[in-house]
C-alpha cells in the first residue's frame, strides 16, 4: 500500500478535523524519552481483556499464523482491514481496535470476529503487540493508519513513537506504514525510527486515489494534507536482532 502517489493537495481545505496543537515542531524531549525506553524494556502488566481476546485467537486456531500475517493496528470500523484482506488474499489480515463502538459500526460485535482471511479483534494495542512478539508472530506488513495524534505537548509519551512499547513495535518486524494528517506526528515517528535503527526514514506527502479508512476518506474529502512514513522490513529486522541481543541496555 505504501506505493501511493505523492503530490501536492488543493489549498481549498476544510479546517474541520485538522490537528490543533501548541507544539510547532518535533518535540524536544523525543530523543531523550526514546533512548530511555530503548535502555529499559517496558514491564507493565498486560491488559487482561486483551490477553483473554488473544487467547481466543489462539484457541480458534488463528494464531500462530501460518499464512503471512498483515496487521492493521487501530483498525476502527474494520474498513481498512477488509480492504487489505481483499488486496492480499493469500495473507491473514488481523485488524485490532480497542473501541467496541468503532468495531460495532463495522458490524463487528464480538471480541474476535473472523471472516475468510480477515479477523477483527477488540484489544489494547500495546499489550497485543507484546503478545505477538512473545509468540514470535511477526507480521509481513504492519499498517498504523491515523492513530490518535495526542497533540498536546504533554502527551508525547502517549504517541506510539514516545510510548514505552515503541521498541517492541519495531521488534515485531516486517514493513511498517504509518499514515496521519498531522505532519509533526509523521516527522516524529520517522525520527524515532531513525534513532532506534540508525536508518534514515523519510516522510512523504500523499494523495491516495481513495480513502482506505473512514478517517482517510473524510480527510481526503476535506482536502487535508496527508503524510506517510514507510519503514522497510530490512530496517525492522536489523532492529529486532539488536533488540534481542540486548545491545541497547546500559
Amino acid at each position: 500500500m505504501h506505493d501511493v502517489k505523492t503530490t501536492q493537495v488543493s489549498k481549498n481545505t476544510n479546517n474541520s478535523g485538522l490537528i490543533e496543537s501548541s507544539q510547532a515542531g518535533v518535540h524536544p524531549c523525543l530523543e531523550k524519552l526514546l533512548r530511555r525506553h530503548l535502555q529499559t524494556p517496558w514491564a507493565q502488566p498486560l491488559h487482561r481483556p486483551t490477553l483473554d481476546a488473544y487467547r481466543q485467537l489462539k484457541y480458534a486456531g488463528v494464531l500462530p499464523s501460518y499464512p503471512p500475517l498483515i496487521l492493521d493496528s487501530g483498525c476502527g470500523t474494520g474498513m481498512s482491514t477488509r480492504g487489505l484482506a481483499n488486496l492480499y488474499p493469500g495473507h491473514l489480515v488481523i485488524g485490532v481496535d480497542r473501541s467496541q463502538a468503532r468495531l460495532a459500526r463495522g458490524q463487528n460485535c464480538s471480541p474476535v470476529d473472523k471472516s475468510g482471511n480477515c479477523t477483527m479483534v477488540r484489544a489494547e494495542l500495546a499489550t497485543f503487540w507484546r503478545l505477538l512478539a512473545n509468540d514470535g508472530c511477526n507480521p509481513e506488513k504492519h499498517f498504523i493508519l491515523y492513530p490518535n495524534p495526542w497533540p498536546k505537548p504533554g502527551h508525547l509519551s502517549r504517541r506510539w513513537h514516545g510510548h514505552p512499547v515503541f521498541p517492541q513495535l519495531l521488534s515485531l518486524g516486517g514493513e511498517i506504514e504509518l499514515r496521519c494528517n498531522w505532519e509533526i506526528y509523521a516527522l516524529e515517528f520517522a525520527l524515532a525510527v531513525g534513532i532506534a535503527t540508525g536508518e534514515t526514514c523519510e516522510v512523504a506527502r500523499i494523495l491516495p486515489d481513495h480513502g482506505v479508512s473512514p478517517f482517510e476518506k473524510k480527510y481526503l474529502e476535506r482536502g487535508h494534507p496527508l503524510f506517510s512514513v514507510y519503514v522497510p522490513a530490512k530496517t525492522t529486522a536489523g532492529f529486532r536482532a539488536a533488540w534481542h541481543a540486548g545491545r541497547f541496555k546500559q
